[in-house]
């Protein structure tokens, strides 16, 4: 007899964690896989910030964290904000976590009362949708199409807006379609909401530096969105740090005390030594990290040159992040090596077990005509998935 909660029982597992599992399983039983499903650079964390760390522990960081982060690192991310976003925020308006995906959780527990709406674009980050469910919100999930960069209009967005309507989430540049927003097409969407006081923004920036156009903006440079803004970011990404697990919010400071109540009844503070670390990561120049972001722009290059040779794939070329999100709709209702392809997930799983490549469906993201693949890998990788990918549906 199952005694579960509904709430786990209704919830969904991460597709990406779920397709990373599968890839381990059949390596386990000796498949050569390649994985691009993860989205996890395949970088060393910089020497300058595993120094930091053993510092910190020489030094013993090891007592319990203030919740809401150290000062010294709520001061480099406030610095960093005024370098980097031209965004002023002060120590009552930061709050670190363990991790982005824990900010967002808090955000989510904090605004939303049992009904409120979420506007998300499609396809958003993979566990957004499930977050706000959590917190008894309702996902609004808006479809976006390649021809458009899977980027959300102003009339689009109009159009979703409802009276429940209590906020709007999104990330640039996004994960999984690589999307970068534009001032310009940010001041389209912020114009919208002048109509609309009550509705807030989270605007997920965990990609900013992974930014091949230049000009990244956010939501909360604008003075009549400041106040209706939080803006997410981390150093996962871009400093190739997902395992040390450190994110962090700008807020209006009631938004960041309330996040702040709501931590310390479920993790308090993040790691110590993390955190140390953290404050050297975000106190060098983003120069220091170019030569990842130079690298992924060769690969950007190299898998669209590869992906746009195989019939059946539609692309478009994303402008951040380390993903393309092919429209493989081309092969929906075909029968491949005796398995028919209904939908994207059939896709990817083919993928799996006749390429031996992991990707990630689009229906977890909220588009069930592509599949994300991450290049966080290697070039031979890369080159030898696709021609895998190739043979497969040849």
């Amino acid at each position: 007899m199952n005694q579960l909660s509904d709430r786990i029982n209704n919830l969904a597992t991460s597709a990406t964690l779920a397709m990373a599992a599968k890839a381990r399983e059949l390596r386990a039983e000796g498949k050569d896989i390649i994985g691009l499903s993860l989205g996890e650079p395949d970088f060393n964390t910089p020497d300058f910030i595993k120094d930091a760390a053993i510092e910190a522990i020489n030094q013993n960081y090891n007592s319990y964290t203030p919740v809401d982060g150290y000062v010294e690192l709520k001061e480099a991310i406030i610095n960093k904000f005024k370098r980097d976003n031209n965004l002023s925020y002060t120590l009552p308006q930061v709050v670190v976590s363990t991790g982005a995906k824990q900010s967002l959780a808090n955000i989510a527990s904090v605004m939303l009362n049992t009904g409120d709406e979420v506007i998300l674009p499609c396809p958003y980050w993979v566990s957004y949708s499930d977050i706000v469910k959590l917190s008894d919100g309702v996902p609004v999930e808006v479809q976006t199409s390649i021809e458009n960069d899977f980027k959300m209009t102003a009339e689009q967005l109009e159009a979703a807006i409802t009276p429940k309507t209590k906020m709007i989430w999104y990330s640039s540049p996004c994960n999984p379609s690589g999307s970068v927003y534009s001032k310009a097409e940010l001041r389209a969407l912020a114009d919208v909401l002048q109509k609309y006081p009550n509705i807030y923004v989270v605007s997920d920036e965990i990609y900013e530096h992974i930014n091949f156009v230049g000009g990244h903006f956010s939501m909360a440079e604008f003075d009549d969105m400041y106040d209706r803004t939080i803006t997410v970011n981390g150093v996962s990404k871009a400093f190739a740090m997902t395992g040390w697990r450190i994110g962090y919010i700008g807020a209006p400071d009631w938004i960041a005390r309330a996040c702040n109540k709501m931590q310390g009844q479920i993790t308090s503070g993040a790691n110590c030594i993390a955190q140390r670390a953290v404050i050297t990561a975000l106190e060098a120049e983003p120069s220091s990290i170019k030569y990842m972001v130079d690298e992924f722009k060769e690969r950007r290059k190299l898998i669209l040159g590869l992906l746009n040779d195989i019939e059946g794939f539609k692309t478009n070329e994303p402008e951040g992040a380390f993903y393309v999100f092919p429209n493989i709709s081309a092969y929906f209702g075909k029968t491949i090596k005796g398995k028919t392809i209904n939908n994207a997930s059939d896709f990817s799983l083919f993928l799996l077990e006749e390429a031996l490549v992991a990707t990630v469906t689009g229906e977890a993201f909220g588009n069930p005509d592509c599949i994300r693949i991450s290049y966080a890998a290697s070039q031979d990788n890369i080159i030898e998935a696709v021609s895998r990918i190739k043979a497969a549906l040849s």
